[in-house]
């Protein structure tokens, strides 16, 4: 089913500075909404139950899971991540474009239920690079570093099968051509023939 709005769809290993460009383009793109994700595990830092993720347990995840309340979900670090199929579908009816953040097993997984989604990756400049940022985080020890590297090696191996790749080596680019993604998509014709459809049967357009 084709639905006014877009559904874009970021994926990244951990590190790669996903959650960073999706934030500053959600500042510069107030058309843009993002969705929120459930999640098994606890709140880390700061963050806030309905803000960052709605958390719940992993049994009552798992019940949601079988009543097919996810698009997607998987298991990600040993934790379960699912989105709602209910607040994605009632965005894009009333021709919202909404932005997921979600791992390569996910995006993959709503491209199939949903072909129109636009999947993106976010690469780092180098695994040196990834590895310091992980590092300068902070809250990690070498073991968790060492697991997430490889982790990310399984990861970044998925990137061909994406619409597009941003590279994150500079974070103004980085955001820049993520901006430049979004706004492309909203220039297809498929696109501009939903939301512009007076305009395509004024001029006979199929």
């Amino acid at each position: 089913m084709e639905y006014p709005g877009n559904l874009f769809v970021v994926a990244a290993p951990s590190g790669a500075g996903k959650s960073s460009l999706v934030k500053a383009l959600l500042e510069l793109d107030a058309k843009l909404d993002v969705s929120i994700s459930h999640t098994s595990r606890a709140p880390r830092g700061q963050e806030q139950h309905g803000r960052e993720y709605w958390f719940v347990g992993k049994d009552e995840f798992k019940a949601m899971a079988e009543r097919g309340e996810f698009f997607e979900w998987a298991e990600v670090h040993g934790n379960l991540y699912g989105t709602s199929r209910a607040a994605i579908e009632a965005r894009m009816t009333h021709g919202e474009d909404v932005v997921l953040e979600i791992d390569y097993q996910g995006a993959l997984q709503i491209k199939q239920l949903f072909p129109y989604a636009v999947l993106i990756f976010i690469l780092p400049p180098s695994w040196e690079e990834l590895q310091q940022r992980l590092a300068r985080r902070g809250d990690t020890d070498p073991e968790v570093i060492a697991h997430r590297m490889e982790n990310a090696r399984v990861e970044v191996a998925q990137a061909r099968h994406f619409d597009f790749v941003v590279v994150n080596a500079v974070f103004d680019t980085a955001v820049f051509d993520l901006k430049s993604i979004v706004h492309a998509q909203r220039l297809k014709y498929a696109a501009q023939r939903r939301n512009r459809s007076a305009v395509f049967y004024a001029l006979n357009l199929p």
